[in-house]
């Protein structure tokens, strides 16, 4: 076990965390975040430290770092193993590579090793789900394991060779990009697009005097900004994150929205894409974040926004730096920064913030709380973000896909757009496919492609379900694989799962379900409460201890949660549920094992431990002979 620092050393890379962020409470989780990057944890004497330089209680500190499941309060150890447990994880074979991960690091799964070198647990989903099974060590990702690599990693956490000497193969992530089209397929360079937008204006004096008027909410003359939103609105573009509202309507509310004095506008690019079978904001941030960064510089200019956020989900820590690489490049371009491009009051730039591990953060007013340093929990609404955001501040929340999509139309127009896809969706929709399929990974489509192509091509056989927009999505049966992706038909927010004829349908939505579960903020009681009855109902139909009572139960309870939830991840919680059970009742019948009710606690059961403590497993100590129906 390594020496704790003393208290000298924590209170001074406290300090040194604390200046960078100029002491603003504001920055609470990418406080949190850096010092555990440098401590392993956030030990009382780091909270200490925090609480007298941040001027915040201590309580506020600590319910900030007990709602993140990627900040720790006790020791997990140097090594800090997170398996991926979503479905794909699980059909791949995940569970076989846990046990053998800590069989081989004599450690409990859970639970951190008595030398306090290593924790072994679980997490959601990586966004490995092309090529998984998946793990992150210390919030970076590693893929494709198996059972050679999984000893590899054994041998290093044993040797305790810090993670930044490991192998760098170990720590590849492929791209596999499968089919380009207008986003994957851009060769736009960068400030292309904000040339084009600058070109809207007639000349520079002009330029100038509508970006004074533009930001104080008074009329302008015409072309620059105005123009922007009129080629914004007549694409079509409507949001890529699964709501699909309206683009140039978000943008021209955020827009007309008073300002306070000494506000001002604010851009966030959503890019917490925490659904699992999601991954293609991750690509796009790998291969082409110079067309995300400027579509958010455009939304800027023509809201007459001053500051930006790139909301970055916690697994894909490894993409931090790169593209804190690329905003310095463009800063160093006069493509960020003050008068950009040489327009006089064109000032915008962007930061980001790591997200540490809440999927509900995903959801745009719970994203808006963690960017402002507080536990992700969403807003009551109205008021909306586009009046109300972050700070207080008229904001606009946007997916990753949808910013790139707004440089491409700036710098090629509204009407060039809106001829690609259909009538009601216009453009392109990156689909993340994984699953049974022979070619998992990222697939771009113009709108109005069937579930049935994308199967072709693919390389999926034998398919009985397809799981579109993940758990909070649709699944659909292959009566239905003519249908076509789009808002007029199956919206997405991108992921596309395969299930052959091998797979359990049952499993799956029990797997969704305990996904929900363990993702639910807790904020309100029909979801924080609705999501652990829902699993225990279908823990006990997988026990096969469950009866026509308990199937009448889900289905009410999913009644319940579509209905009195506070937001969406209560209101979708149920889908996968619902879905299968119309679709694949038979899964859940063959489960209803019991004609009468039989509780849900099983004595007996409880009663192995004892049995095993006492060396006892024949008949007469089990409180029935039919023991083996307890699983």
């Amino acid at each position: 076990m390594t020496a704790s620092p003393s208290l000298q050393s924590v209170n001074t890379l406290v300090a040194d965390v604390v200046r960078r962020h100029a002491a603003d409470p504001t920055r609470m989780v990418q406080i949190l975040r850096e010092v555990q990057e440098s401590l392993d944890w956030l030990s009382p004497e780091a909270i200490d430290a925090l609480e007298t330089q941040l001027k915040v209680p201590r309580t506020k500190i600590e319910g900030v770092a007990g709602f993140y499941s990627f900040l720790y309060t006790e020791p997990r150890g140097r090594y800090r193993i997170l398996f991926s447990d979503n479905i794909t994880d699980r059909m791949l074979g995940n569970e076989a590579l846990y046990e053998r991960l800590c069989k081989s690091l004599w450690v409990e799964p859970g639970r951190m090793s008595e030398d306090g070198l290593v924790s072994v647990g679980r997490t959601s989903c990586t966004g490995l789900c092309d090529q998984g099974p998946a793990m992150l060590v210390n919030n970076l990702a590693i893929g494709r394991l198996s059972e050679a690599r999984v000893d590899q990693i054994a041998e290093l956490v044993r040797a305790g060779v810090p993670l930044a000497e490991w192998p760098a193969e170990l720590f590849a992530v492929e791209d596999n990009i499968r089919r380009a089209d207008i986003l994957l397929g851009s060769d736009m360079q960068p400030g292309q697009a904000l040339l084009a937008a600058r070109a809207l204006a007639p000349d520079e004096g002009l330029q100038a005097s509508n970006m004074r008027s533009w930001r104080e909410g008074l009329p302008t003359g015409l072309g620059g900004p105005p123009a922007i939103l009129d080629e914004i609105k007549h694409a079509n573009l409507r949001g890529r994150g699964g709501a699909g509202f309206t683009t140039g309507l978000k943008w021209e509310a955020c827009r007309n929205a008073p300002l306070q004095p000494g506000q001002t506008r604010i851009i966030v690019c959503n890019a917490d894409e925490g659904e699992p079978g999601t991954f293609k904001d991750r690509v796009l941030l790998t291969r082409q974040p110079d067309l995300v960064f400027e579509g958010m510089t455009v939304a800027a200019y023509a809201v007459g926004a001053t500051r930006g956020f790139l909301y970055l989900r916690g697994e894909y820590r490894y993409l931090l730096d790169p593209l804190n690489a690329v905003l310095a490049r463009r800063r160093a371009e006069n493509l960020l920064g003050e008068n950009i491009l040489g327009i006089p009051g064109a000032n915008f730039d962007i930061e980001i913030h790591l997200g540490a591990g809440a999927y509900v953060c995903g959801e745009e007013s719970a994203l808006i709380e963690s960017l402002e340093g507080k536990r992700g929990t969403p807003r009551n609404r109205p008021p909306f973000p586009v009046t109300n955001g972050y700070l207080d501040q008229p904001t606009i929340v946007n997916n990753v896909e949808t910013f790139a999509a707004a440089a491409l139309i700036a710098l090629k127009g509204g009407a060039w757009y809106a001829a690609i896809g259909t009538k009601h969706s216009a453009g392109t929709k990156l689909l993340s496919v994984a699953g049974d399929c022979a070619r998992p990974g990222i697939y771009e489509y113009p709108f109005g492609v069937s579930v049935r192509q994308v199967l072709e091509d693919c390389g999926a056989g034998d398919v009985q379900a397809v799981q579109v927009s993940g758990p909070s999505g649709v699944c659909i049966a292959p009566a239905e694989f003519d249908r076509v992706i789009g808002f007029e038909d199956i919206p997405t927010a991108g992921a596309f799962t395969v299930f052959d004829n091998s797979r359990d349908m049952f499993e799956v939505a029990r797997n969704y379900v305990h996904f929900f579960q363990h993702e639910s903020c807790g904020f309100c009681t029909p979801c924080r409460v609705g999501t652990s009855l829902l699993k225990n109902l279908m823990d006990k139909l997988h026990r096969g201890a469950g009866s026509p009572y308990d199937f009448a139960e889900i289905e009410k309870l999913n009644l319940l949660l579509q209905s009195m939830s506070h937001c969406g991840l209560g209101h979708t919680a149920c889908n996968p549920v619902l879905d299968t059970i119309a679709r694949f009742r038979p899964a859940y019948e063959r489960r209803l094992m019991q004609k009468q009710f039989t509780p849900a606690f099983d004595l007996d059961q409880a009663l192995a431990l004892a049995r095993q403590m006492t060396g006892r497993d024949d008949a007469l100590a089990h409180l029935s002979t039919h023991h083996g129906d307890h699983a």
